[in-house]
């Protein structure tokens, strides 16, 4: 197995087996609270999206990337949007399934790794939502080159990504103990330390990467916010590990 299968079935044993948390999907009344106009979304942890970041959803094409779980596209559905969502869990997907049967709504759902080509048209969408996911995987920079194929002029992206500080400290988040960057493929302590914590396979990207490659990859950038990991001791001390993005093509 790759590593982005070895990570997709971890996903999947951490939602059968452990109630993970981005695995939960939402229930019928938080459904209803959405087509009724009260809603919000994560990117990151802790902090929810601001709402003007979106416009309005009514007519427009949006893609979850790497965004499956039956939490976000739900909501965005009844809201008026018309939604694709992305993933290659495949227990992600089958709470997306799930939902939209039980809320008897359309949405397309594709199992696919985000590593390769995107499976869409040039300019398919107007708004690509990717919550905290390339942590998952090796290198960044041609997922944003596929987002701004995919998006049709004036789109929007929305990211939560992860900082490097996620992956410098021991697992008490009091010491600094790796050097960057940390790519389990490269350095077997690294590797070790993931398969200890039971992490799958995740690497570290530096902001270089991260608002770099959206702009490299030609988007404007027009919001950043801060957020914290939602538990452990950075998180105590007020400490920012994600940050969110809003882009436009």
């Amino acid at each position: 197995m790759n590593y982005q299968d070895i990570n997709a079935a971890t996903i999947d044993r951490w939602i059968k087996e452990e109630d993970w948390e981005w695995g939960r999907a939402i229930s019928h009344e938080e459904y209803i609270k959405a087509l009724n106009g009260e809603w919000d979304v994560k990117l990151t942890p802790v902090k929810f999206v601001p709402h003007e970041w979106f416009g309005d959803f009514k007519g427009k094409k949006l893609l979850g990337l790497a965004s499956g779980g039956g939490q976000q596209i739900p909501i965005f559905t009844a809201l008026g949007a018309e939604c694709t969502v992305l993933d290659y869990s495949d227990e992600q997907l089958a709470s997306e399934k799930m939902v939209a049967e039980r809320e008897k709504y359309k949405v397309n759902i594709v199992k696919a790794d985000m590593t390769k080509a995107l499976p869409f048209e040039d300019e398919s969408f107007d708004i690509i939502f990717h919550p905290v996911s390339n942590c998952y995987i090796e290198s960044v920079e041609p997922v944003f080159k596929e987002c701004h194929r995919i998006l049709k002029k004036g789109g929007i992206l929305l990211c939560g990504l992860d900082t490097i500080i996620n992956y410098v400290l021991d697992e008490n988040e009091e010491k600094i103990v790796f050097s960057m960057p940390f790519n389990p493929l490269k350095n077997e302590e690294h590797k070790e330390f993931l398969k200890k914590m039971d992490c799958g396979y995740q690497f570290s990207h530096n902001l270089s990467e991260q608002l770099g490659g959206q702009l490299k990859a030609g988007f404007i950038l027009t919001n950043i916010e801060d957020d914290t990991d939602g538990e452990g001791r950075l998180h105590e001390m007020n400490i920012p590990t994600f940050i969110m993005t809003r882009a436009i093509k």
